[in-house]
């Protein structure tokens, strides 16, 4: 593999003709650049006016490697050739350089350019490109790349560093000008008023010059490149690799992309999250900016507006910034009602609105690198969690919760500065458990949690925060305006019927189903088990009136006859003349839910067959058996007017090894965010069971 290295533009802000003065004198030996060992000219030409001289040199460079290394290939050194073409008349000087040593096995090729500022002739660019082809290199073709990339890398950054110091040292010596190069005629006829001036190729010096005072502070180069002084000011600083891997995938991209170009702190962001790896990071940006495109995510800041249900009832929102100046996030989870937000809203709302802020976060990091003047891509987050209860980790808020997560790690990388959890309950290690695989090692590391009152005092937020910013409900004497949240009132959920169009509507299916219940006429969902010790789950709101749930099992179902009238289409009835302890079994005992309900529940099959979950209406003590409505009934019932129940219920089906450690974690918890109750019960047939009730 071809690896490659590109720098960005490095601006000398001094004059061309004097930095190839400096330039020259790291020749014939340089003692600040100690792997060059020397030099010697092997050709050298100049054109007939004078403008171009053409030099090739060969360069012999120690070898910084392991000694085995060095003495299994038998040299101390290596040589390399360097072609040097300066035109003093367009202020251009071209470098390329090869290898000799080993140049069968290894192919180095490097090209260097020094050109005139485009907009400021008084300063000068500095831009650099390389290639290293390792074909065989007696087995240690990987290990001889690391070496030689590394040290690579190393002399790029010691080269700045030494035109730096024999620029500083002529300008102490009194040289601060050389002057341009002219016609021959030009100096001949300008000698009487240009006396003791000669070409450049003499290096005789003039007096100080000012135009480099003169000069604006910062000058971008071309709009294509990348300034190095820019990267430090704005991107923080990079290693020679780091700025290589940022100049070059900004050039693949304004290449092939069709389309805005990323920011260059977007771009970095992928390039640290897939620490420096180019060809990844490429395909994870190249993925991020589909996604962008497909779901518009570039107007999202313009276009997108909370329903006032969110703004209401999502607790959560920016204040101020930390002690590093990144901006800071508030979100007080443990009272936010995120079951209610969900069936209020939908879980796509939700996530564009976690969108929205991630948008808002990189607009605000943009303004605090302005504000303080140092570079900013990141925030922090502080999350409160007192009031974390089991409502927060009912299974379909989970699942929307890691496929959030997903989206911000695939989309987002390394925008995450800090995470701040403080009064984290006894419940919060169940949700660290469930979600923490889904978070990325480098994110992991920045999480700092603290229970109880330690977030008080030192190594607590203050280590993070300024006191005037600490929010008044943590003990800081700072008003914090994100909303409190509090529960979502049932009456504001959603049913099918609300939603306004057909992809709402499938987004809804996704997650929930909505179901009528009427006297005499269940709603029933059948569920085929192939194995044993599978898990049935089940979350379910009452909206309307109150029903009597139960779980029943049979070996079979019943036989699919013509499909009657009013048969529902989420499972088949059974058989009417089946009968119980015969044909099916109840294996939940009845369960009265009331209207405003919330139950959770979940029960270990025994046996493979067919399940049936079943809601019906409430009937005094005397009806309430567990038996099953024929085909008649429920056709009566249907077509009779009377009172109607409404549910809204969301089932899955899992495998026992992968619910049972967090039901049991669940289960040693207690709430305070509302009241829970458990409802077990067992059948002839015992089986691991459980419901809660939330109201």
């Amino acid at each position: 593999m071809v690896q490659k290295y590109q720098s960005p533009i490095r601006v000398y802000k001094h004059p061309f003709e004097l930095v190839m003065v400096a330039y020259e004198k790291r020749f014939p030996t340089c003692p600040q650049i100690p792997v060059f060992l020397g030099s010697e000219v092997l050709r050298e030409s100049r054109s007939a006016d004078g403008a171009v001289h053409v030099v090739e040199r060969s360069c012999r460079l120690r070898v910084e490697a392991p000694r085995l290394l060095c003495k299994i290939a038998g040299v101390e050194h290596v040589v390399f050739v360097q072609r040097n073409v300066l035109n003093w008349k367009e202020r251009t000087l071209f470098i390329e350089a090869h290898n000799e040593t080993f140049a069968s096995r290894v192919v180095v090729k490097e090209n260097c350019s020094y050109r005139v500022h485009p907009e400021n002739e008084d300063w000068t660019c500095f831009e650099q490109s390389a290639s290293l082809d390792i074909r065989s290199f007696f087995g240690f073709e990987s290990a001889l790349e690391k070496i030689a990339m590394r040290q690579y890398t190393a002399n790029v950054k010691r080269g700045k560093e030494v035109i730096e110091h024999y620029l500083n040292e002529l300008i102490s010596q009194g040289t601060s000008h050389i002057p341009r190069w002219t016609p021959a005629l030009a100096r001949e006829e300008d000698a009487p008023s240009q006396a003791g001036q000669r070409e450049p190729d003499s290096l005789e010096v003039c007096g100080p010059s000012s135009a480099q005072d003169l000069a604006p502070e910062s000058v971008s180069t071309d709009g294509d490149k990348l300034d190095a002084d820019y990267i430090e000011r704005c991107l923080g600083h990079l290693t020679p690799r780091q700025e290589s891997c940022l100049v070059q995938l900004r050039r693949w991209l304004q290449e092939t992309h069709k389309g805005k170009i990323p920011k260059d702190e977007h771009i970095l962001r992928f390039l640290r999250a897939r620490d420096f790896h180019l060809d990844r990071a490429r395909e994870m940006l190249c993925q991020s900016l589909s996604w962008r495109k497909q779901h518009q995510v570039d107007l999202l800041l313009e276009t997108w507006r909370p329903p006032a249900l969110l703004e209401e009832f999502y607790a959560g929102g920016w204040h101020y910034q930390d002690i590093d100046g990144r901006p800071l996030y508030i979100l007080r989870l443990g009272h936010m009602d995120t079951k209610g937000l969900m069936k209020a809203v939908g879980e796509e709302v939700l996530l564009r609105h976690i969108l929205s802020v991630n948008e808002e976060g990189q607009k605000r990091c943009e303004g605090n690198t302005k504000q303080f003047g140092r570079p900013i891509s990141s925030w922090t987050c502080l999350v409160d969690l007192e009031g974390l209860s089991l409502r927060h980790l009912w299974r379909p808020g989970v699942k929307a919760l890691l496929r959030m997560i997903e989206v911000v790690e695939g989309n987002y990388p390394e925008t995450l500065g800090r995470l701040l959890i403080v009064r984290a309950p006894r419940v919060f290690p169940v949700l660290w458990t469930l979600i923490s695989p889904f978070i990325n090692e480098n994110t992991r590391q920045k999480f700092l949690i603290y229970s109880g009152s330690n977030y008080q005092g030192p190594g607590g937020l203050v280590d993070y925060l300024d006191k005037d910013v600490i929010p008044d409900f943590l003990g800081g004497e700072c008003l914090c305006n994100v909303p409190e949240g509090g529960l979502v009132p049932k009456s504001l959920y959603l049913t099918e019927e609300d939603q306004e169009n057909e992809d709402q509507l499938w987004q809804w299916r996704e997650t929930y189903h909505s179901a009528s219940v009427l006297r005499g006429a269940p709603h029933e969902v059948t569920v085929e088990i192939l194995e044993r010790e599978s898990v049935i789950t089940w979350d379910f709101d009452i909206l309307r009136g109150d029903v009597v749930f139960s779980l029943y099992h049979a070996k079979q179902a019943s036989m699919p006859g013509p499909r009657e009238p009013g048969a529902r289409a989420s499972g088949q009835l059974m058989d009417r003349g089946w009968a119980l302890g015969a044909n099916f079994s109840c294996v939940e005992a009845p369960l009265i839910c009331r209207e405003g309900e919330s139950i959770q529940g979940s029960h270990v099959t025994r046996w493979p067959g067919i399940y049936l979950l079943q809601w019906q209406m409430h009937s005094p003590p005397a009806h309430m058996a567990c038996s099953l409505p024929g085909v008649e009934d429920v056709l009566t019932a249907l077509h009779s007017p009377g009172p109607r129940c409404k549910l809204l219920y969301y089932y899955e089906v899992l495998a026992s090894e992968d619910f049972r450690g967090s039901m049991s974690s669940l289960e040693s918890c207690t709430s305070r965010f509302s009241q829970l109750s458990a409802a077990t019960s067992s059948s002839s047939a015992p089986s691991h069971s459980s419901s809660l009730v939330s109201r």
